[in-house]
């Protein structure tokens, strides 16, 4: 789905690791909620409180899933899911668009 209607917008902006990392929550009438953003180039790693879909739209990274040694390579478009309570790794090397679904399971 290219586009997201009948939804809010939260203006104010999520800012992580001095503005690499940025992103907008949308809320949907069901009450679910995912959030919309771009990361620049650099190594991070994020936590989760629930199960995330992690939907890469455009960009060049590699994430390090819990539990795994092995990095998965994504390069143009991808996805991978993060179980809830873990932590995640990401080397991004272009600039990565991202659409994150929260789960609530």
């Amino acid at each position: 789905m290219s586009q997201f209607d009948q939804v809010s917008v939260i203006k104010q902006a999520n800012v992580y690791f001095d503005g690499k990392v940025t992103s907008r929550v949308v809320l949907f009438p069901d009450g679910t909620k995912k959030t919309l953003g771009i990361m620049l180039p650099g190594d991070y790693e994020f936590g989760t409180d629930s199960k995330e879909i992690m939907e890469i739209l455009a960009g060049d990274l590699k994430v390090q899933l819990p539990g795994e040694t092995e990095w998965q390579h994504i390069q143009g478009t991808g996805e991978f899911t993060v179980p809830a309570n873990a932590k995640f790794k990401l080397q991004v090397a272009a600039v990565t668009d991202y659409c994150c679904s929260y789960i609530h399971e």
